[in-house]
């Protein structure tokens, strides 16, 4: 077997975003353009001769031809060894325990998260480090610095590497294994829940509704929730993953996941509702007729996880990003322990997990996890709530009554204005960034400001800090809206508004009109409407 070096040249826009890279399928599978930045991230790591490296992905199209390319070229840099999913597959948090549990060096994930995928949709890639965690701002830094100077790659001529039969094989110097994607994940759940509570309340004839998205979740749910546990068979839906997840679009919403809302709103609905999306690191919950908001699932979780038998002993802290809302920290005030608002990105949580600060992270986004991996796991927010419930033996609706009675309720949603142009976003964004200084004070559609920033970190850990990270308005009595650019999108810019109240007697609004107010308030400050050409969010979650 032959290493061939290949002359390349710089391709422009390869920068990471919070997720690593992702771009138009098409894109990637334009000549050079993988190999590209593959050997981009080995130069910017340090190299990894000798390492040993996992690797897998959702199985969105070009998922396999792109771990083809990925073992040739890590046994053409000296790679030690490469532990591989079966067929490709690995779940985001199912990478990121399989690189902790074997102790490798790092990984490559395959994933461009809820997006869909498909010839004509999205892919991406990252990596992550030791700790199983996203690559900090400082190494892809220095990726996206490698890509603006690399001029060549090297690749091993080898035919495509058997990645259905499980054990391992040598390809050139380097040893790939193939594991069981799903083993040690599902093991590691069995040592975090009370999976004898959970068979229990599956026995007794409690039915869930959980929709995989035919994405790469599926065969984890059915493993755990059907075979370990016994819920009924074919209580997990849509549970193969497909290349183009069923031309669905993956991402666990009420928008986009039609399917379990109109199952749990409906007559005979089951007793719990879930999904997941592309990746496996987000979570949807509804009950019965009660769709559960990411921020308040976070809460939910904080205040009930000593109800796991993981995490009996309580929480060190807690954190999420700055955009989720504010219930959690009335939970950790509460509860007496810390709570850390940090930007949006898992990987800004990893320092808070590694020091022992945190045991529990969230984001608003539907991602939500804890230090048993380090990125946000949706299966596992799905059995914990399920641990809570059979626990408590009450319903998601009793749970989220019981929580408002205790801590308030904090009426939350997030306006998403997607593909807009991106000039005229960071237009928005600019003049809004301008006017803060003058805006606190302010009185605004029946609000009066009390504060106005753009949100800058500063990590507590390291030291590292992150600046314009969003800007975030606050108002007298409990009011807040953050507004900020995504970077998960893959063309134009995603505008990102969020919007929270909190209400510590009234619990029975629509969210929509107890936050009319806050998002009045924000279109008069930020022109969202006459800026980006839109009368309304293209979706409100």
């Amino acid at each position: 077997m032959q290493v061939t070096r290949i002359a390349t040249q710089p391709i422009e826009g390869q920068k990471p975003g919070t997720s690593g890279l992702r771009k138009k399928t098409r894109v990637f599978i334009q000549a050079g353009y993988l190999e590209n930045f593959v050997q981009s991230i080995w130069t910017g790591i340090g190299g990894v001769t000798g390492r040993v490296l996992v690797v897998g992905g959702d199985g969105r199209y070009f998922n396999d031809a792109a771990i083809q390319v990925i073992l040739r070229m890590a046994a053409a840099s000296g790679a030690a060894k490469v532990i591989v999913g079966q067929g490709g597959l690995l779940s985001t948090p199912a990478a990121s325990n399989l690189i902790r549990k074997r102790g490798a060096d790092g990984g490559v994930i395959l994933s461009a998260s809820h997006n869909p995928g498909g010839p004509d949709e999205d892919f991406g890639i990252k990596y992550n480090m030791a700790n199983g965690g996203p690559a900090p701002e400082a190494v892809t830094d220095a990726i996206y610095a490698a890509t603006q100077s690399i001029d060549h790659y090297l690749t091993l001529e080898t035919p495509d590497i058997d990645l259905y039969t499980l054990g391992e094989t040598r390809v050139g110097a380097m040893m790939v294994e193939v594991v069981d994607p799903v083993a040690d994940y599902a093991a590691l759940m069995e040592e975090l829940f009370d999976f004898d509570a959970l068979r229990e309340l599956f026995a007794s004839g409690y039915r869930v509704h959980f929709d995989a998205m035919h994405a790469i979740t599926g065969p984890y749910a059915v493993e755990i929730l059907e075979n370990r546990l016994g819920a009924a068979k074919g209580s997990v839906k849509n549970a193969i993953p497909l290349p183009d997840f069923g031309g669905g679009h993956p991402d666990p919403n009420p928008v986009w996941a039609k399917e379990l809302m109109t199952a749990m709103y409906g007559a005979g609905a089951p007793d719990f509702g879930a999904a997941s999306d592309g990746d496996g690191d987000r979570n949807m919950i509804v009950g019965k007729s009660c769709y559960v908001t990411p921020s308040d699932s976070l809460a939910v979780l904080a205040a009930n996880a000593h109800l796991a038998p993981g995490y009996a002993a309580g929480l060190k802290g807690v954190a999420r990003s700055m955009p989720t809302s504010c219930a959690v920290d009335r939970v950790a005030e509460a509860r007496g322990i810390a709570c850390y608002a940090t930007p949006t990105g898992w990987k800004f949580f990893g320092n808070l997990l590694d020091a022992g600060l945190a045991t529990l992270c969230g984001e608003e986004s539907a991602g939500t996890g804890s230090d048993h991996v380090r990125e946000k796991d949706g299966l596992w927010a799905v059995l914990m709530w399920l641990n809570i419930l059979a626990v408590k033996r009450m319903s998601v609706g009793e749970v989220m009554a019981e929580h408002w009675a205790e801590f308030g309720r904090t009426y939350y949603s997030r306006h998403d204005y997607e593909a807009i142009d991106s000039q005229a976003a960071n237009g928005l964004i600019d003049a809004l960034r301008a006017a803060l200084p003058a805006i606190p004070g302010q009185q605004v559609a029946g609000l009066t400001v009390s504060a106005a920033e753009d949100f800058s970190y500063t990590d507590p850990i390291d030291g590292s800090t992150a600046a314009r990270q969003g800007i975030q308005l606050s108002f007298e009595g409990g009011a807040r809206a953050v507004l900020r650019l995504s970077g998960t999108g893959t063309e134009g810019a995603t505008l990102r508004v969020y919007l929270e109240r909190f209400d510590a007697r009234d619990f029975g609004q629509d969210p929509q009109v107890a936050l009319a107010p806050v998002a009045a308030a924000i279109e008069a400050l930020a022109g969202i409407k006459a800026r980006s050409g839109r009368d309304a969010p293209d979706v409100i979650t």
